[in-house]
């Protein structure tokens, strides 16, 4: 199983939006939540200048039925 990345709240919205999903609402600053035409969404922490905890991504990964390893083959094709 491969490991999480440390990365910015960025990064993981341009990862998901590669899949699919889109800008959905936001609540105030601090959440986004994106949505898939299938009816999957999560809720994205926008904290500026803070990085997603691990335990967080696994968590929205999970939501968004992304694995670890193909997020991270996502994240690397640009």
């Amino acid at each position: 199983m491969s490991k999480l990345p440390i990365i910015k709240c960025k990064e993981l919205i341009k990862v998901l939006m590669k899949v699919g999903f889109f800008k959905h609402r936001q609540r105030g600053t601090s959440h986004l939540i994106m949505k898939h035409l299938d009816g999957r969404r999560a809720s994205i922490p926008t904290h500026p200048g803070k990085d997603i905890p691990r335990g967080t991504l696994k968590g929205i990964l999970r939501d968004m039925e992304i694995s670890t390893k193909e997020f991270n083959k996502l994240r690397k094709k640009r």
